[in-house]
């Protein structure tokens, strides 16, 4: 069993925390397929579900009241799972193909990664990806240097996100557990939810999340003003949804994990963070 008073892992999601800042691929792919279909969809439909199973995210998009409306205005009827089946099979090659273009790591993901080895903490991926994605964006992540201990995609579970299967599996493949020993990071609702559902420390990085919905260029050509508004959203929406704690940046992951291993020497676990949550962000 691992030592439950300091945390043993970390788990990352991939687009928009640890690859493709501001979640560009996903984003762009869902458009371009619906598009195919007639029916433009706002980069906030796009993203409200991201971090889900793909096809759970399609399923969610064409949920949403207005674009329901668009679609029965455009064909005449409304969408049934056929549609879902035809626009995931179209979504596949788009989203490998737009995988190819936006698979940059995020700014200081490698530094953490090191210095997280340096500690002995092991570190996981899990993403909303079906398996060819996934695998697409983990050989990326390695050409670049980052090399995660475990990687679970959407396909190797019953359910993706915000179910907490996913986090389970790395736990298992790595022998790690209990919960409260595991960090899960990421930029949507979904990874927050999944990483409560598993009762590990769940925390949102807000610089590149597909909430902020910014590219890495788009970010930095913001005024401080826009930029800490920004943020500040960010971070609200993460607080809203439960989370443990929030993170401006990637970067400020191991400070995080140092002061969640001094709530775990004082026996404290997640719930009780109420002081992390007011000051991380």
């Amino acid at each position: 069993m691992s030592n439950p008073t300091i945390i043993r892992l970390a788990i990352f999601d991939w687009a928009g925390t640890s690859v493709d800042f501001g979640s560009c691929a996903p984003a762009a792919a869902f458009a371009q397929v619906f598009a195919r279909h007639g029916v433009a969809v706002s980069d906030a439909n796009s993203r409200a579900p991201m971090g889900t199973n793909k096809r759970d995210h399609l399923i969610a998009m064409l949920s949403v009241p207005e674009v329901a409306a668009e679609w029965r205005a455009i064909h005449h009827r409304d969408w049934n799972t056929t549609d879902v089946d035809t626009m995931y099979q179209e979504f596949i090659p788009v989203q490998l193909e737009a995988i190819s273009r936006h698979s940059s790591l995020v700014p200081g993901l490698l530094e953490v990664f090191e210095e997280l080895r340096n500690q002995g903490i092991r570190t996981g991926g899990t993403t909303g990806y079906f398996q060819q994605a996934a695998d697409a964006v983990l050989a990326a992540a390695q050409a670049q240097g980052f090399f995660p201990d475990v990687n679970i995609c959407a396909d190797d579970v019953p359910a993706g996100r915000p179910a907490p299967w996913m986090i389970f599996r790395v736990m298992e493949r790595l022998g790690i557990y209990p919960p409260t020993c595991v960090v899960n990071i990421g930029d949507t609702i979904a990874d927050i939810k999944a990483g409560l559902a598993a009762g590990c420390w769940s925390v949102g990085v807000c610089d590149s999340s597909s909430i902020t919905g910014l590219s890495l260029e788009e970010y930095r050509a913001l005024s401080e003003s826009d930029r800490t508004e920004r943020l500040r959203a960010t971070a609200e929406a993460f607080y809203a949804a439960g989370c443990h704690a929030v993170i401006n940046s990637i970067d400020e992951l191991p400070a995080l994990i140092e002061r969640i291993n001094q709530e775990l020497a004082a026996s404290r676990g997640p719930a009780q963070l109420v002081e992390l949550q007011s000051g991380a962000a």
